[in-house]
């Protein structure tokens, strides 16, 4: 789907909020993509990043999921706005295992104050994608709210 973002510096201002974002930090967590209602966001695998089976925790999966799911909803909000999540539900359809996580956040619906996303994961294992996770968000559009800490 095509949208119109709000607001013209949308690009710059989704990637600072990431940037503020510690938990993508500290997972390494990166952004790649940011196009009006889409983000992708990419994540190496780590053994710390695990669990018991070896695979990537259904948690790290949610993460970037939501976050990418977020910043999609994100780049069409106008400028005085920042986003929320109001919830989410993740379906884990494989094992995430591999080199690379690959978090796909599309708008759906834009609204004023509810905005419905999907997001899907990849798992990137010698050059061949998997559909690991498939979400679906809703977001709050927080009106008058900075992006920044409060």
């Amino acid at each position: 789907m095509s949208f119109q973002p709000r607001n013209p510096d949308f690009e710059a201002r989704v990637r600072a909020s990431f940037a503020r974002q510690r938990a993508m930090g500290l997972i390494g967590a990166r952004m790649t993509r940011v196009e009006p209602g889409h983000v992708d966001i990419e994540l190496a695998t780590r053994d710390d990043l695990g669990q018991q089976h070896g695979f990537v925790h259904g948690g790290v999966v949610g993460m970037i999921a939501d976050s990418a799911g977020g910043y999609a909803a994100f780049t069409l909000m106008p400028a005085d706005a920042s986003v929320l999540t109001v919830e989410y539900k993740v379906n884990m359809l494989a094992p995430a295992q591999g080199e690379l996580l690959i978090a796909r956040g599309e708008v759906l619906k834009p609204g004023r104050s509810l905005t419905v996303v999907r997001a899907d994961v990849w798992a990137r294992s010698g050059g061949e994608d998997t559909r690991v996770a498939a979400m679906q968000q809703t977001l709050m559009v927080m009106h008058g709210m900075p992006d920044e800490r409060i």
